[in-house]
């Protein structure tokens, strides 16, 4: 698989959607949301509620399953997901199929094929634990034993990755830039300039003035302020 096959597993509320995002905006890639998500949608169920029937919650782990696989073979090329495997860390906490998808050959394809993209591991923070709207109520412990469970696949099937320790968005940002530098994915959003510009110029237009090379204008002149521009006039 290509280098450009980019993936962020880890833990509920650790940042892997809001990373993804980010690589797909900068890289040009397309993302393959969150699977569990909309298989959950289509049941029309909350996964707290589905804790309740056992047989229901293995029809939804193994459809995430399933479905994430499907996924990643209808993506022609690079892309990005905000997940991988990591349903099966909560198949393994919630539900009682883990020995049959153990044995599903699809299984060790599906992991050693990981093995040839970029993985990013993130780690959990109790800071950013909230109530998403799908998993309500989840506690810290539970947290704790889902990252170890994605750890010991990690390394069990020896899929190399990259942990990603810092909550800071500043060095989540950087760290992720230089592995993909490294990797050879070449970024399509331009650097912004901040600096070469009027004051007055919301983001979205610095970013259009950046994708076109020339300066923008500000969207709202207030008359009574001067004009303090770069330009000489």
């Amino acid at each position: 698989m290509s280098q450009d096959r980019i993936y962020f597993v880890g833990a509920h509320s650790t940042g892997k959607t809001t990373m993804a995002r980010w690589v797909r905006d900068r890289y040009g890639l397309p993302m393959i949301a969150e699977v569990a998500r909309g298989v959950l949608s289509e049941m029309e169920a909350q996964l707290d509620s589905l804790r309740s029937n056992v047989e229901l919650v293995n029809h939804y782990q193994s459809e995430v399953y399933l479905r994430q696989i499907s996924s990643e073979m209808q993506q022609e090329g690079s892309f990005v997901s905000d997940r991988a495997f990591c349903n099966l860390a909560y198949a393994a906490h919630h539900a009682t199929i883990l020995g049959q998808i153990a044995k599903d050959e699809r299984l060790k394809t599906y992991m050693q094929s990981l093995t040839g993209g970029v993985v990013f591991y993130l780690r959990p923070h109790r800071e950013l634990l909230c109530d998403d709207g799908v998993r309500a109520g989840v506690s810290w412990e539970e947290v704790l034993r889902i990252d170890g469970m994605v750890k010991f696949m990690l390394e069990f099937f020896e899929v190399p990755y990259i942990p990603v320790e810092s909550l800071s968005m500043q060095e989540r940002t950087r760290l992720i830039e230089r592995v993909l530098e490294l990797s050879g994915v070449e970024r399509v959003q331009p650097e912004l300039n901040y600096m070469n510009r009027p004051a007055g110029i919301g983001y979205e237009a610095l970013q259009r003035s950046t994708r076109k090379g020339a300066p923008t204008e500000p969207t709202q002149q207030d008359p009574e302020r001067p004009d303090l521009s770069l330009e000489t006039r």
